[in-house]
């Protein structure tokens, strides 16, 4: 994992990529212990308008921030091949998009259906921002790093851009999941929900666990920003795949 290699940092970044994945699947379930136990399940249709918005925590965070930084991580702690490891790094960026998506679906579709405005908030300005920047991100690398048209002299060119600009995205991505969390908890605050109850310190909690993991992803880049030929990362054509 990681390559076993001393790096800039002059550390190694597997340890920080282990850390973030026990991070992640502990933010996961955090949040699926939050919707489905303390605020009564998930679903596309039903009276109770809350169990619709439920759908949008838990697809944001495990859908769009976790599977999203488990491709980030694919090049750091999945055995296979460059090219294996590529093939997984676009096709979960891909899943996490379209996860994303569904998850703004269902916030607007509880807040048309429960009467209340959308688009007022920071965090759904940054959200929609955020989504509309990592779709961008992604056909921009399909274009650079699978696109069989595309010169070898773009390829590396774009390859430094690609890991700064995913980067600034992702922490976009965290920033918002944290706007998030804090907007739904002072709503449910004001509607009587104690503030120091085991909910409020739940919530509180996983924002905290979901900080953390998106610094140890980081983390994990950062102690492996050594330059290297663009081959290195398997980011080669399709075309030319073996």
């Amino acid at each position: 994992m990681g390559g076993g290699k001393e790096r800039e940092l002059g550390v190694q970044s597997w340890p920080f990529a282990v850390v973030a994945q026990v991070l992640g699947v502990a933010a996961c379930v955090l949040v699926l212990v939050w919707c489905i136990h303390f605020r009564g399940g998930l679903a596309f249709v039903a009276t109770n308008k809350s169990l619709i918005f439920n759908i949008h925590p838990v697809l944001m965070l495990i859908g769009f921030i976790f599977l999203g930084s488990e491709a980030i991580l694919a090049y750091r702690v999945l055995p296979g091949t460059k090219q294996q490891r590529k093939i997984v790094h676009s096709a979960l960026h891909l899943i996490a998009l379209a996860l994303g998506i569904i998850g703004i679906y269902a916030a607007f579709k509880y807040h048309n259906e429960s009467g209340i405005a959308n688009l007022y908030s920071l965090h759904s300005w940054f959200g929609l921002g955020t989504i509309a920047l990592f779709a961008i991100q992604w056909i921009l690398g399909f274009v650079a790093f699978w696109f069989p048209g595309a010169p070898d002299g773009l390829r590396a060119a774009s390859l430094p851009w690609h890991v700064l600009f995913g980067s600034i995205v992702y922490v976009l991505a965290l920033t918002t999941a944290v706007l998030g969390f804090l907007e739904k908890l002072t709503f449910l605050e004001v509607a009587g929900l104690a503030k120091y109850g085991t909910e409020a310190f739940l919530v509180n909690f996983t924002a905290i666990v979901v900080v953390l993991f998106g610094v140890f992803v980081l983390l994990s880049i950062i102690t492996s920003t050594t330059p290297c030929p663009v081959d290195e990362f398997g980011y080669s054509p399709l075309a030319q795949s073996q």
